[in-house]
């Protein structure tokens, strides 16, 4: 098998395309012939030691990715050799063939491209998970989704439409203003020519946003918390800007507003039964058309370092993926 190594986690530069044994088939694992696999931003924190997931060295990075079974280990019940699947494993995605918990892999139809597939998981979970269940996202709520065009992001706005909500998408650039109205964003704000409080003030007529979805962090956290509603939501999804912010919580008292704590990793784990029903109904919603994978391009799995270039540079809309020959 090939699989890009990181022996030392000092960014993309040091990461190496090699030769590899394949790995070891463990119990109660799938081996997996990788078609394709999506970067998350994890991905790139983890091979700046920027992650709080610290893996032991070497390791091959690649958290997300999607292909057909080669091996099943004595016992595991429920998989096929020749079975199509999507994993969020983790580790090891950056690869042609990768080992995995069974528990980890989801069956697909046949409907289900290698390439929707590889980027479907992590983003369309991840936010189900907030605005659905963490989140209590009602029909004819406001939402905002800050970074609205990245994975998470275009996720989150297809999710919260399929809802029944109106968004407001927060986004960097007119290019990615013109993709969220695309994806059916009800308002859009480019807050780098723009205040973020003001337009917020203007779009929902001095009530705020009833739901805010942050990945974002850094310095457009304060602003949009001090425009919530009352009773408002506000979703730590994560912090792509760098920065984790400090929020003054008077404005959870003022408000009444929540501030709540996004974990779709964590929540996977502890409670698997309704991760696996959340999961099939994020699938009967793909085979309906009321979501589907903004897919930025499609690169050769060699491409991995320019692909991370792309991400760094915050030109992505939607996901990145990458395929083996």
């Amino acid at each position: 098998m090939k699989a890009w190594l990181c022996e030392n986690p000092v960014g993309v530069e040091a990461l190496a395309w090699r030769e590899l044994p394949s790995p070891t088939l463990a119990p109660g694992h799938l081996r997996v012939a990788v078609h394709a696999a999506s970067l998350n931003f994890p991905d790139l924190l983890i091979v700046q030691n920027k992650y709080q997931m610290k893996p032991p060295l070497p390791f091959i990075p690649g958290t997300e990715f999607s292909g057909v079974v080669t091996e099943v280990a004595d016992g595991v019940k429920g998989f096929t050799v020749g079975q199509r699947v999507a994993a969020f494993g983790g580790l090891a995605g950056f690869a042609t063939e990768v080992c995995i918990p069974a528990a980890l892999a989801m069956p697909l139809p046949d409907a289900f491209s290698f390439e929707d597939a590889a980027a479907f998981i992590c983003t369309y979970a991840t936010s189900h998970h907030a605005l659905m269940d963490r989140g209590a996202l009602q029909p004819g709520e406001t939402v905002l989704i800050l970074g609205a065009a990245g994975g998470v992001g275009t996720a989150a706005l297809q999710i919260a439409k399929a809802a029944g909500a109106r968004v407001i998408a927060a986004v960097s650039s007119d290019a990615k203003a013109n993709a969220c109205r695309a994806l059916g964003a009800d308002a859009v704000i480019n807050y780098t020519q723009q205040n973020l409080r003001d337009e917020l003030k203007a779009l929902t007529e001095g009530k705020g946003p009833d739901v805010v979805y942050d990945p974002v962090g850094g310095d457009l956290a304060e602003a949009a918390f001090r425009s919530i509603a009352w009773r408002g939501r506000y979703l730590v999804i994560g912090f792509a800007q760098g920065s984790i912010p400090a929020l003054p919580l008077n404005l959870a008292l003022l408000k009444g507003a929540s501030l709540v704590g996004v974990f779709w990793g964590e929540f996977a784990k502890r409670e698997p039964q309704r991760n696996a029903r959340m999961l099939a109904e994020l699938a009967a919603w793909y085979a309906a058309g009321k979501v589907k994978p903004v897919v930025d391009q499609v690169l050769p799995m060699e491409d991995l370092p320019r692909a991370f270039a792309r991400m760094a540079a915050r030109d992505v809309v939607g996901k990145l993926v990458l395929t083996n020959a």
